[in-house]
């Protein structure tokens, strides 16, 4: 039986390649324990884990050491996960522009690259479905969402294509959170870890 979350809950974050250590200030900053993530045997204990971003092949490549991608593949399925830029690409349902393989746990359907190539980075800042202002949004080689399923709810956009979305207990986002200063996406993950595992610990009675 699993209990529900600790007030400060243990957060993997997926260290094999891309800009882990952002997502590790801002779990700490939101007094969460990050632990990173770069063998099967750490996900043990974890709360919830983030994909972070980088690059999506790349990743793919370390995934398949150690029967990692498989492992994860399953691990994802039961246990809250986050996943940023590429680390939305690995939770995706269908690949395009090219189409690779992924971990098929969000049933959504990604363009990768579609805004260009690094120099074609951009920050936006919109309002979205979280409480507060308008968010910021760094956006780097960012992949586009250009279907979702109807189990997937947006909370952001960019010209109309989500940005932001959730499903059940895994959330993804095509920007870079971690890169502002706003936390509420990071804050978002910690309360639906909370939620999941309230709920799991509730069904258990």
């Amino acid at each position: 039986m699993t209990a529900a979350a600790p007030k400060s809950p243990l957060i993997g974050v997926l260290a094999l390649q891309g800009a882990y250590d952002a997502h590790v200030r801002a779990l700490t900053t939101l007094g969460a324990t990050p632990r990173l993530i770069r063998v099967p045997a750490e996900l043990d204990a974890l709360d919830g884990l983030i994909l972070p971003g980088g690059e999506s092949t790349t990743m793919l490549r370390f995934l398949d050491r150690n029967g990692f991608f498989e492992i994860l593949q399953s691990y994802v399925k039961s246990t809250p996960t986050f996943g940023t830029c590429a680390g939305a690409i690995l939770l995706a349902a269908h690949v395009e522009a090219p189409a690779q393989r992924s971990l098929a746990a969000l049933d959504i359907t990604v363009q990768r690259n579609a805004y260009g190539r690094q120099i074609d980075s951009s920050i936006l800042t919109a309002p979205t479905a979280l409480p507060g202002p308008p968010l910021e949004m760094v956006f780097i080689r960012a992949p586009r969402i250009t279907r979702t399923g109807p189990s997937v709810e947006t909370l952001a956009t960019r010209d109309g294509f989500p940005t932001l979305v959730r499903s059940g207990h895994i959330l993804a986002a095509t920007f870079h959170p971690e890169l502002s200063a706003d936390h509420r996406v990071h804050q978002l993950f910690l309360t639906l870890v909370r939620q999941h595992h309230a709920d799991f610990a509730h069904k258990s009675h």
